[in-house]
C-alpha cells in the first residue's frame, strides 16, 4: 500500500523505507522506483494479500492522528532536516521488535536473560553511597576539595531544562564522575531512561567502564573489592559496546543489550554512537529508540573527527529538540561549536543554548593549575632528536608524547635501555600490559621514561612529574599537560615543556592544529592553559578546514527531505570516522602476566571453530595499518589469510616493547597513534 502510494502521496515513502528495509535495511530513494516497485504482477500481489482478514485488519487501521515529533514544534523548513532522524527511529522500532518477537519464539531462555537491571533510582542510591564512603577515605587536600566542589555544582544545574550542556573541567578535577552525579540526577528528575556514555578511544573506554563497575581503573583494586563487594555499580549494571571489549569481561547480559541498549548505564565508542544514528542496516539501527529520552555524556568531545560535524551536530541537536535527549559536552579543553563554525564559504549552524555547569571554568582552571608550562619561545628553529633526547634523560620519571609513529620509533632508538615505547603498532593486548606497569612504577615511585605517540593523552590516567610534548595544537598540549602532576602531590607545580621537533606535523588536521596552535601563540601572550585560549585557537582551527560534511550529509539526507526523497544506504556507507584505508592484522603475542596467548587463537581460526567469543579475543591483537604498509608486509610474505583474518605467520613481523616492525617508514610519518 505505502507502495502504490508513494508515486502521488510522498509522506507514504516513510512506510515503504521501513517495510522494504526491515530485512534489506534502509534503502536510497531512486527516481521511479516506487513504479518499479510495483509492477502488474506485484499489485495483483497485493490485491490478493488485501483479501485475507488477518492483513486486512492491519491495512484499514487509520493513520496515527497525533503529529509527527518533528512537525509539532518550530519552523517546517528546520524539522526537514531531521526527517531522516524519524524514520530511522520509526525503523528502529519496527526491526528491534521483530528481532525481540523472532528470539521470544525460538529462544525464550535467551529472552529472559534481558532487562534484569537495576533501576536509575536503585543505581544512584548505589552511587551516593559510593561518594559518601569516598569521601570518608580521602585526605583532606584542596584538589579533592574542588573536586567535590565541581561534583555539586553538576548535581546543582541537574534541575536545568533538558537541552546541551557543557561541562568544562582541567584534567584530573573528577569529570567522570561528576557528570555521571549529573546524568543520574537529570535523568531521574526528568524521567530520562538511560546513561549513555560516549568515549573515542578504546583505551579510555576500558579505564572509564572500571571507574563505573568498581570504582577504580587499579586491577589490584579491583580485585580486592570484587571480594569485599565494594563496588560502584557493579559489573553486571554497566554495559560495554566496544570493539576491544576483553571476552573475559563480557557476559551474557552484556552481549544481549549491545544488540539493542536496553540497559541503564552504557558505555560505548563515539565511533559506535555515531555510526549507528546514520546506518540503514537493521542490526546497527535497533538500538536507536533506546537513545530516546536518554543522557548522552560526550566524553573529550574535543575529538569529534571536523570533518563530519555538520552531521554529527544536526543530529545531536535533532536528538535534543525533537527526542527527548540532554547531552552533556565534557572536556578540559572545550571546543568552540556554538553559533556559527567555520570561515566563507565553508561555515555551518553549530549547537544553540548551551548551559554551562560549571560558574566560573577560567578561575577553575587558574585553581587547578598544578603544572608551570615552557612554551618554546622560537618557533621556526626546529630541534634534533638528539637534543630533545639529552633533556628528557636527566629525569628518572617523564613522559614524552611526539605527533607520529616514525617520531616516537626515532626517538625512542635513542634513549636507554628499558625506555617505554607506546604506540597504536602494539596490539591492545600489550598496551594494556604497558599502561598498567607505567601506573605501577608510578605509584612506587620507580624510574620510568615513556616516548609515546597522542595514543595516552585523552583520559589515561596517569600522573608523572615531567611531560614533554612535541608542537602541535593547544588541545594536545592541554591533554598532555593532563597527564604531569595530575593528582598535585609534588611539592612543587610540575614541568610541561613544548618543543618544536624536527618535522612538522602529519599533514592534516594535526598540522592544521599546530599551525593554528604557532597563530595563537604569535597574537597572543600565552601562560597559562585556559578556557579562553582554547576558544581562540578552536576558531582559529575551524578557519583553517575545508570541509565539515565529508559523508555529504546535506546533499543525501537533506536537501530533497520535503519530497522524503533520502539517499539512506550511501550515506551510510559514507559515514565512517575511522579512516577505511586500513587493514588489520593479527599478531604473536604472549600476555605475560595472564598467559594470554594469540597464537593459541590462530590455531583455533585454522581450525574452522569460529565463534562470537573467538572474534572477541582475537580483537585484542589486532594491530591496523595503512593498505600501502600492508601491501609490503605482505609482499615480504609475513602474513596469510585464515578464514577471512590477515594472521601473522612468520618471526620478525612484531617485536614486544616496540610492537609491529615496518620498513616502510615513508607511510609512518602520517600515521599518527
Amino acid at each position: 500500500m505505502a507502495l502504490e502510494k508513494a508515486n502521488n502521496e510522498p509522506p507514504a515513502r516513510i512506510f515503504a523505507y521501513g517495510i522494504a528495509g526491515h530485512h534489506a535495511g534502509l534503502a536510497d530513494w531512486v527516481a521511479d522506483l516506487e513504479n518499479r516497485l510495483t509492477s502488474d504482477s506485484e499489485i495483483t500481489t497485493l490485491n490478493a494479500v488485501k483479501t485475507i482478514p488477518e492483513a486486512n485488519a492491519f491495512l484499514t487501521k487509520q493513520l496515527p492522528k497525533s503529529t509527527p515529533c518533528v512537525l509539532a514544534k518550530g519552523n517546517q523548513q528546520v524539522a526537514q532536516e531531521h526527517y531522516h532522524l524519524w524514520i530511522r527511529m520509526l525503523f528502529s522500532c519496527l526491526v528491534d521488535a521483530d528481532f525481540l518477537d523472532t528470539e521470544a519464539f525460538m529462544e525464550a531462555e535467551r529472552a529472559a536473560q534481558r532487562g534484569n537491571y537495576a533501576s536509575l533510582q536503585e543505581l544512584k542510591q548505589r552511587f551516593d553511597s559510593y561518594i559518601k564512603r569516598k569521601e570518608q577515605k580521602a585526605e583532606d587536600t584542596p584538589i579533592n576539595r574542588r573536586r567535590r566542589s565541581i561534583r555539586q555544582q553538576c548535581i546543582a544545574r541537574a534541575s536545568s531544562t533538558p537541552g546541551f550542556f557543557s561541562l568544562t573541567v582541567p584534567t584530573g578535577g573528577g569529570k567522570t564522575l561528576s557528570s555521571m552525579a549529573f546524568a543520574l540526577e537529570h535523568a531521574l528528575r526528568y524521567n530520562k531512561q538511560r546513561i549513555i556514555v560516549a568515549i573515542p578511544y578504546t583505551s579510555i573506554i576500558e579505564q572509564t567502564a572500571k571507574i563505573f563497575k568498581y570504582g577504580t581503573d587499579n586491577d589490584e583494586e579491583i580485585e580486592r573489592r570484587k571480594q569485599t563487594g565494594d563496588v560502584l555499580f557493579g559489573e553486571d549494571q554497566v554495559v560495554e559496546h566496544h570493539s576491544n571489549l576483553d571476552p573475559k569481561e563480557e557476559n551474557s547480559s552484556n552481549r544481549l543489550a549491545c544488540e539493542n541498549w536496553d540497559a541503564p548505564i552504557i558505555v560505548t565508542t563515539n565511533v559506535q554512537l555515531f555510526e549507528s544514528l546514520f546506518a540503514n542496516k537493521p542490526s546497527a539501527c535497533r538500538k536507536l529508540h533506546n537513545i530516546v529520552n536518554s543522557v548522552i555524556i560526550l566524553d573529550e568531545v574535543q575529538l569529534l573527527p571536523p570533518e563530519f560535524l555538520k552531521p554529527i551536530l544536526s543530529v545531536l541537536q535533532g536528538l535534543v529538540d525533537y527526542f527527548g535527549v540532554t547531552v552533556v559536552m565534557m572536556t578540559a579543553t572545550q571546543p568552540a561549536l556554538e553559533g556559527k563554525i567555520g570561515s566563507p564559504p565553508n561555515v555551518i549552524q553549530g549547537i544553540e543554548n548551551v548551559t554551562p555547569m560549571i560558574e566560573d571554568p577560567e578561575s577553575l582552571a587558574r585553581e587547578f593549575s598544578r603544572v608551570e608550562l615552557f612554551l618554546p619561545k622560537e618557533l621556526n628553529e626546529r630541534r634534533e632528536w638528539e637534543s630533545i633526547r639529552d633533556e628528557i634523560v636527566q629525569y628518572d620519571q617523564v613522559l614524552c608524547i611526539v605527533n607520529s609513529r616514525k617520531d616516537c620509533r626515532d626517538l625512542h632508538s635513542l634513549m636507554p635501555e628499558g625506555t617505554v615505547h607506546l604506540s597504536a603498532l602494539m596490539c591492545g593486548e600489550e598496551r594494556s600490559v604497558i599502561i598498567s606497569d607505567i601506573k605501577e612504577k608510578l605509584r612506587k615511585g620507580e624510574p620510568i621514561r615513556v616516548i609515546s605517540t597522542q595514543l595516552v593523552e585523552a583520559g589515561v590516567d596517569i600522573d608523572f612529574p615531567v611531560v614533554y610534548r612535541a608542537l602541535g595544537g593547544f588541545d594536545s598540549i592541554a591533554q598532555a599537560a593532563g597527564r604531569c602532576n595530575r593528582e598535585g602531590k609534588l611539592q612543587h607545580k610540575g614541568k610541561v615543556v613544548v618543543f618544536v621537533p624536527p618535522r612538522p606535523a602529519p599533514r592534516g588536521l594535526l598540522l592544521k592544529g599546530e599551525q593554528a596552535c604557532q597563530e595563537v601563540l604569535r597574537t597572543h601572550s600565552v601562560e597559562e592553559l585556559s578556557p579562553e585560549l582554547f576558544r581562540k585557537y578552536f576558531s582559529s582551527f575551524y578557519h583553517r578546514l575545508n570541509d565539515f560534511d565529508k559523508p555529504r550529509f546535506y546533499d543525501r539526507l537533506v536537501r530533497n527531505a520535503g519530497d522524503f526523497s533520502f539517499d539512506f544506504r550511501t550515506l551510510a556507507q559514507e559515514f565512517n570516522l575511522i579512516d577505511e584505508v586500513q587493514q588489520s592484522i593479527v599478531v604473536w603475542y604472549t600476555n605475560p602476566k595472564n598467559g594470554n596467548s594469540s597464537e593459541r587463537l590462530i590455531d583455533q581460526l585454522r581450525s574452522g571453530h569460529i565463534n562470537r567469543e573467538l572474534t572477541r579475543k582475537l580483537q585484542r591483537f589486532l594491530v591496523n595499518v595503512h593498505f600501502k604498509i600492508f601491501e609490503n608486509i605482505y609482499r615480504q610474505g609475513f602474513v596469510e589469510e585464515v578464514h577471512g583474518y590477515w594472521v601473522q605467520n612468520g618471526d620478525g613481523l612484531y617485536k614486544p616493547g616496540l610492537g609491529l616492525q615496518l620498513d616502510d617508514t615513508k607511510w609512518l610519518e602520517n600515521t599518527v597513534l
